[in-house]
């Protein structure tokens, strides 16, 4: 059997001395890995890296198999990103959190906004907002969605300004200024609320999805969040230029 699909490169392993296992986020077919021969050559290598878009057909004589990958490059982002630490630092994080997703199940959305992503990701004003938008589509797929339309207390529509740590539901400002202390702030750029998004809004979004990021997901796993992450938000608030290093992922080699 056989299918072509987009793909995107999240992961890469080596396998004996020329081969690799790829890990692509596929369009039509989720996550999905496949043995690619060759894929160490200095033919194939350059496409092969984590962000690159690539069109990818996919062979096994049955379902169940790794099954091989063909590949031919579609988008070649990575060398762009080498160039700047911000963008390594976002690459490395998303990487990581495509391939908590489960294997072979279709992620549309999501393969479709981490290529909006990617393909402006060293941005410093759209593109952090976008990868707080994918951090919550993720824990939605993965059945930890946040309920942000209306109040748990009231159920009004209006003025929802916090969410519940506990619930994940979001809490108006009449209903939850009592305890503000205990709840988490939610910035108007997740409710798609028109005006300029703040560096406070940014930097709320961020820790949000970290609470219910390491609660749901990483915790349970025994894993923790990845230090590309905290460097990424830590270089939007700095003041000086963003170094060329960035963390290493380990799901690239």
């Amino acid at each position: 059997m056989e299918w072509r699909d987009d793909g995107i490169v999240v992961g890469v392993r080596r396998h004996g001395e020329t081969s690799v296992i790829l890990d692509l986020l596929t369009r039509h077919h989720g996550r999905h890995l496949g043995l690619v021969h060759g894929g160490r050559s200095r033919r194939l290598r350059p496409c092969l890296q984590a962000g690159n878009a690539v069109d990818a057909l996919w062979r096994s004589r049955i379902e169940e198999q790794l099954g091989t990958f063909s590949i031919e490059a579609r988008t070649l982002r990575a060398a762009r990103m080498m160039e700047s630490g911000l963008a390594l630092n976002a690459l490395n994080h998303l990487c990581t959190l495509a391939r908590l997703l489960p294997e072979r199940e279709p992620h549309q959305p999501l393969h479709d906004r981490l290529s909006g992503i990617l393909d402006a990701i060293d941005d410093r004003f759209d593109t952090p907002a976008a990868i707080v938008r994918f951090e919550l589509e993720l824990l939605s797929d993965l059945g930890f969605g946040l309920d942000l339309g209306s109040c748990a207390a009231t159920g009004s529509r209006e003025d929802l300004v916090f969410v519940s740590p506990k619930s994940g539901r979001a809490v108006c400002r009449e209903a939850g200024e009592p305890y503000r202390a205990q709840m988490l702030p939610l910035p108007a750029f997740l409710l798609g609320q028109d005006g300029a998004t703040s560096a406070d809004d940014i930097a709320a979004g961020f820790r949000l999805a970290e609470h219910f990021l390491l609660r749901d997901i990483f915790l349970p796993r025994g894993l923790a969040l990845t230090a590309a992450r905290s460097s990424y938000v830590k270089a939007l608030t700095a003041d000086e230029p963003v170094p060329g290093r960035a963390v290493r992922d380990p799901g690239v080699s």
